[in-house]
């Protein structure tokens, strides 16, 4: 026990009952077991203090490791709904530029008859 023998043990009891006197010995001994008790309960509380904080650090990491991924996620989303919407906008513009060329067209020929008409009134 506490690395000591068995002989060193009752050394240390003859000097306790010598120290403390035969009749405060046992209300002693219930003391030392009472602190002894304490100090093992506030050893076990504090080793799952720590395994918790550990613990939480894990999930701290996991939760940032999901974080990181969903960032990435939400950015490449964000990458493809850019590229799709100026894909979009493009071909939307490439067809207003079409319909623009085709209203032109009349009107180049309409400028056309009118000149032929007026050579031909004159």
């Amino acid at each position: 026990m506490f690395g000591m023998s068995l002989g060193e043990i009752f050394v240390i009891v003859i000097i306790a009952i010598l120290f403390v006197g035969p009749d405060k010995l046992p209300t002693m001994m219930v003391e030392i077991a009472k602190f002894f008790k304490g100090v093992k309960r506030t050893i076990h509380e504090t080793k799952e203090s720590i395994e918790q904080e550990i613990h939480l650090a894990e999930l701290k990491e996991e939760a940032l490791s999901y974080k990181d991924s969903l960032e990435k996620v939400v950015e490449d989303y964000k990458k493809e709904t850019d590229f799709d919407i100026i894909h979009d906008l493009n071909e939307e513009v490439g067809e207003i530029s079409h319909s623009l060329k085709e209203l032109e067209k009349p009107k180049k020929k309409k400028k056309k008859k009118s000149k032929k008409k007026e050579e031909k009134d004159v």
